[in-house]
C-alpha cells in the first residue's frame, strides 16, 4: 500500500466515506442515459447548432485559445469589455462584471462588500456559495425561515440601530424547491428598513421576465437592489457569471473580489460563446412558454397523486421522498424506465428531505411528462413492497 494511503488522514477520510455510505448518502460520479431531467440547460442551447457554430468561428478567429493569466495582468482582452457592457444592458445595470463561475461570483461579491459590522439576513435556503460568501466576509448573519416576511422583518426592527450596514441575500428562485422569493416584498421592507438587497438571479437568467432577463428585471426593480448576479452555466449553456449592479460596484470589485482578482481569467472565445448564447436566448420566447407549460403540466399531475412537489413554480420541480432509501429506489426506478433523473440526498439539502428534483428543459415533450408521471405513478402506487409509502405525499 503506498504510504499516501496508510495514514491517520486516509483512515479519518475512509471512515467518514463508510459512514456516509451506511446513511446511503454516499455519491458517485456517473452519467445516467435516458430523458435528461436533471440539466440546467433549460432552454436547450447546449445542443444549438447556432451556438456551436459561434464557438467554432469564435475559436479560428481568436489569436490564443489561452487567456494567460487574470484579468489585472494578461489576460484581459477587448472583447470582455464589450461582452459586459452587452451583459449591463440585458440586465438593466449601468455595469456588469464576469466571473470565472457562479460560485467565485457569490463569493467574491460578498466577501468583497461586507464587513465584519455588518449584518445579513439570508434566507434558510440560500444556494451554498450564498453561505460561503457570507461566512468568508466575517459579517454577522441572521438565518431567517424560508422566505418568511414575518421573520425578515422581525429580524431588521431587532437590529435597527445596528452599526454596520444591513444586506439582505437571497435567490431569486430557489434552486432545491424550484419556488421564488417575494421580491417586491423583500426590497420594499429592505427600503422601509434602511437595508440593501442582493440578489442570485441563477436560475432565473433566460428563463423568466422579459426576454429572460430575470425576476429582478421583469419587475422593472433593477435599480433597487445592490446587485444582482446572473449565471452562465445553466439557460445560456456556458460557464461563469456576471454581477451586475453600479459602475462604482464593477470597479470596487475589480480592486477587491479575490476570487476575481486571483483567478486565471476565461479565454477571450468564450466571450463569444457568451454573447452568442445571450443574444439567442433573448428571442427564445417561445422556449420559454413551452418550458412553463411543461412544468405546470407536471405538477398538476403529480399533484392529482396527492405527491409533495412543495411551492415549486418554475422550471425546477421536486418530488419530496423524504428519507435517502425511497429517494434512490424511485430514482432507480425512473432510471430503467428511460429518465435521467438522481435522487438528492443531504447535505445537499436538510435532512428529511431528500427528493428527485425534476429540473425541466425545453426539449422536454409533453409526451415525456406524461411518461415520467405514469412511470412514478406506477413505483408509488406498488412499491417494493406493495404499499403506497415511497414517496411524500402532501
Amino acid at each position: 500500500m503506498p504510504a499516501s494511503e496508510n495514514t491517520s488522514i486516509n483512515a479519518r477520510m475512509l471512515e467518514r466515506l463508510e459512514d456516509l455510505r451506511q446513511k446511503a448518502q454516499l455519491r458517485e460520479l456517473a452519467e445516467v442515459g435516458g430523458v435528461n431531467l436533471y440539466s440546467n440547460d433549460y432552454l436547450g442551447l447546449a445542443g444549438n447548432p447556432r451556438l456551436k457554430l459561434a464557438v467554432i468561428e469564435a475559436v479560428a478567429q481568436t489569436t490564443r485559445v489561452g487567456s494567460t493569466g487574470s484579468r489585472l495582468l494578461s489576460g484581459h482582452a477587448q472583447v470582455w469589455d464589450d461582452l459586459e457592457e452587452e451583459f449591463s444592458a440585458f440586465a438593466g445595470t449601468p455595469a456588469s462584471l464576469y466571473f470565472n463561475s457562479g460560485y467565485a461570483a457569490n463569493t467574491g461579491l460578498l466577501s468583497a462588500v461586507l464587513a465584519k459590522d455588518d449584518i445579513v439576513f439570508s434566507d434558510g435556503l440560500n444556494h451554498a456559495s450564498l453561505i460561503d460568501g457570507v461566512r468568508l466576509s466575517g459579517a454577522r448573519k441572521v438565518i431567517y425561515p424560508h422566505c418568511d416576511l414575518n421573520a425578515l422583518e422581525d429580524g431588521l426592527k431587532q437590529n435597527r440601530i445596528a452599526s454596520g450596514q444591513r444586506v439582505i441575500v437571497t435567490e431569486s428562485i430557489f434552486s432545491m424547491d424550484g419556488d421564488r422569493a417575494p421580491l417586491s416584498e423583500i426590497i420594499d421592507l429592505a427600503k422601509r428598513y434602511g437595508a440593501e438587497v442582493i440578489v442570485d438571479e441563477a436560475h432565473a437568467t433566460g428563463t423568466q421576465g422579459d426576454a429572460g432577463r430575470g425576476i429582478v428585471a421583469g419587475l422593472g426593480l433593477q435599480h433597487d437592489v445592490l446587485a444582482i448576479v446572473h449565471t452562465c452555466g445553466k439557460a445560456l449553456a456556458g460557464m461563469g457569471a456576471f454581477v451586475c449592479g453600479s459602475k462604482a460596484l464593477k470597479h470596487y470589485l475589480i480592486n477587491h473580489a479575490r476570487s476575481f482578482i486571483f483567478s486565471t481569467a476565461m479565454p477571450p472565445y468564450l466571450a463569444h460563446q457568451v454573447r452568442a448564447a445571450l443574444r439567442l436566448a433573448i428571442d427564445m420566447d417561445a422556449e420559454r412558454e413551452h418550458l412553463s407549460l411543461i412544468a405546470g403540466r407536471l405538477r398538476t399531475k403529480l399533484r392529482k397523486f396527492d405527491l409533495d412537489t412543495r411551492a415549486s413554480s418554475s422550471q425546477i420541480v421536486p418530488l419530496m421522498c423524504g428519507e435517502n432509501e425511497p429517494a434512490l429506489k424511485l430514482a432507480e426506478h425512473l432510471q430503467k424506465s428511460g429518465f435521467a433523473v438522481r435522487a438528492i440526498r443531504p447535505p445537499t439539502v436538510p435532512s428529511g428531505t431528500a427528493r428527485l428534483r425534476f429540473s425541466l428543459t425545453a426539449r422536454i415533450t409533453q409526451t415525456d411528462i406524461d411518461r415520467l408521471v405514469e412511470a412514478t405513478a406506477q413505483h408509488v402506487s406498488v412499491g417494493s413492497h406493495g404499499h403506497r409509502r415511497q414517496v411524500v405525499s402532501r
